[in-house]
């Protein structure tokens, strides 16, 4: 592997940079596997949350859902969208720390995706190159869902591991949720492609807010994009040029993002030619979000 896209990985982004907390991080469990499952005891998914005390949460693994203040947000990905913000909730919920059993008020409800660029925090300031990527779980039992997981490096193996730490998976999955094998996790890049080509059809590729087809795979492009890039936007930020502008796309824009996810599937091999659009392709970078619309920043054209 070059050791200019391991350096990548060891970077912090705005999202995964610990801050004050990395000294508190450095001395969490080192063991991809055991990191997960501590943190898991921290977090709780919002569907899960909605769900209560029945299907993934028959057993309270997770604890009782009765016990969450009713006051409080039931998705808190609003207000905690950095690593900082969640281990800063997290310690003024108990300033014991990260521990098994923590009681279910005093847990966070978060969405892969806050899962994702904790776990990568965690890995970067041990030293291990960790890496946040946006795709669809073909593992879920009723549709290709939406999802967010981590690849780390495996010095050892000399591989990208691909893990998924949202949750206890250990008897609903026929494989390892912290070695997770090829064609278990679709990637964004061969999701699109695979639209674009016919191979998939639309019904299966799915959001979590019910959309179908490409609005989810063009949205995980660029999620996936720019995690590549250490920048793990917000589920509600994407490019500016597309942002509630599906409808208006032309065959030359898509080609255009064709060309993009052929390089992301393989993004080591083709990590200087991401990079170079990372930095010169504006229309790619310049999000747009809720409170920012096309006159709140530079042109991108």
């Amino acid at each position: 592997m070059n050791k200019k896209v391991l350096k990548h990985y060891l970077e912090f982004g705005p999202f995964t940079n610990p801050g004050c907390y990395k000294g508190f991080l450095s001395k969490l469990p080192t063991d991809v596997r055991k990191l997960g499952e501590l943190v898991t005891h921290q977090i709780v998914h919002r569907v899960t949350l909605k769900e209560g005390n029945t299907n993934a949460n028959h057993d309270k693994r997770y604890g009782d859902m009765n016990k969450f203040p009713w006051h409080r947000l039931r998705c808190e990905d609003d207000i905690f969208t950095t690593v900082i913000s969640t281990i800063g909730e997290l310690l003024r919920l108990d300033k014991k720390g990260f521990f098994k059993n923590r009681k279910m008020e005093d847990k966070v409800i978060l969405t892969c995706r806050n899962v994702a660029i904790l776990m990568a925090a965690i890995l970067k300031v041990k030293g291990i190159p960790c890496r946040v990527r946006s795709g669809f779980g073909l593992y879920f039992k009723e549709h290709s869902g939406d999802h967010w997981i981590n690849q780390y490096w495996s010095k050892k193996e000399k591989r990208w591991i691909t893990f998924d730490s949202d949750g206890f998976f250990d008897d609903v999955l026929d494989f390892d949720q912290y070695n997770i094998p090829d064609g278990k996790f679709g990637w964004a890049a061969d999701s699109w492609l695979g639209l674009r080509s016919g191979k998939l059809k639309s019904k299966e590729i799915t959001s979590a807010s019910g959309f179908k087809g490409r609005g989810p795979a063009l949205w995980a492009i660029f999620q996936d994009f720019h995690c590549l890039m250490n920048n793990e936007i917000l589920y509600t930020q994407s490019p500016s040029y597309i942002y509630g502008k599906f409808h208006k796309l032309t065959e030359k824009d898509f080609k255009e993002i064709d060309r993009l996810a052929k390089l992301m599937l393989d993004p080591d091999k083709n990590f200087d030619a991401l990079v170079r659009i990372w930095n010169n392709k504006k229309k790619f970078r310049i999000l747009n979000g809720p409170l920012i619309g096309d006159g709140d920043h530079v042109k991108y054209k």
